[in-house]
């Protein structure tokens, strides 16, 4: 059988930002209108301020793992994040209620989080989790940098937690998805992540990449192991140069002088649950990107999923355009 074509558009992502400083301490409070009205489209809600040299935040926001989930999302190479991140392993737990510190330098970062398992709009539960990354940038010139990570996370279910589960979207976000491994919230089990990083921007050369190894806790019977890789890179094929933040150890996104910028981009990434048969999803993307100049980019990607639990094989073609100010 032929897998019906279907088509659509979408708000992916319309939100608004409110960002300042008062009294010495720096807040901001975002909006998603695109994923819900009150809790449901919250995002950053935090206050922070400097203590013993670095910087400490209260409130909701992302804890400190993935490189590529700390990213912002008006400056990721491709449409959707990797399977590392809030789109695959940790999904639906992408911004958390807690506590963090981070202090950085020109080489190298170094920040904890300790947060309760309730996203805003969730239920109030007694789950736990803490989360420590770390970044060394052993070169970091105006148009060179290398960069190694690694980072750790655990997530203690309790009473009232929900489920912990990993879940691939192979095909693109609004594609068939897939779940890879769950720990339910009534097993008050763990789920414990290992990863590392490692990435560079050498002139108008790119690339990127995280390989984690996850544990995901069950009632009855052995743990479940997780695995999950990608390596993406890109070629700004008419200058420009990717920097970097080292002030949280991510890269940002090209900037954009006189001139619109063109990217040409590639992504492949998997994860697979190596306790289960054939649990397994793959993603490859091609994409293309034009920065018009520093507010406005359009994005093109091809997404080639691969889903071995069905032998589902998704191809998915998206087009995105961003206005951001």
């Amino acid at each position: 059988d032929i897998a019906p074509v279907t088509g659509t558009t979408e708000f992916r992502r319309a939100r608004l930002t409110l960002a300042g400083k008062a009294y010495g301490w720096e807040y901001k409070l975002e909006q998603d209108f695109s994923a819900g009205t009150n809790l449901d489209g919250l995002r950053d809600a935090y206050i922070a301020t400097g203590l013993w040299g670095g910087k400490a935040t209260i409130g909701h926001f992302k804890p400190y793992r993935s490189m590529e989930e700390l990213t912002s999302s008006n400056e990721i190479l491709m449409m959707e994040r990797p399977f590392a991140s809030a789109t695959g392993l940790f999904s639906g737990r992408q911004f958390q209620q807690g506590v963090g510190y981070q202090r950085s330098a020109d080489n190298y970062t170094a920040g904890f989080t300790v947060f309760n398992l309730r996203g805003a709009s969730g239920a109030r539960n007694e789950g736990m989790g803490v989360s420590g990354r770390a970044t060394w940038a052993p070169i970091n010139s105006d148009n060179q940098t290398l960069h190694f990570g690694g980072w750790a996370s655990q997530e203690n279910a309790n009473q009232g937690s929900t489920d912990l589960s990993a879940v691939a979207n192979y095909a693109g976000r609004r594609g068939p998805a897939q779940t890879i491994a769950t720990t339910t919230g009534a097993s008050r089990n763990q789920v414990t992540s290992y990863g590392l990083e490692a990435a560079g921007a050498f002139g108008p050369l790119f690339f990127q990449g995280e390989y984690v190894n996850a544990t995901f806790g069950q009632p009855l019977g052995r743990d479940q192991d997780v695995v999950t890789w990608y390596l993406q890179g890109s070629w700004l094929i008419n200058g420009g140069h990717r920097g970097y933040k080292s002030a949280t150890g991510v890269f940002a996104a090209p900037r954009v002088t006189d001139k619109g910028l063109w990217e040409l981009a590639a992504r492949y990434d998997t994860i697979e649950n190596r306790d289960i048969a054939n649990r397994r999803a793959t993603a490859v993307i091609l994409g293309v990107n034009y920065y018009v100049n520093a507010n406005l980019r359009f994005m093109f990607n091809y997404t080639l999923g691969d889903n071995e639990v069905s032998g589902d094989k998704t191809r998915q073609y998206a087009l995105r355009t961003q206005f951001a100010w």
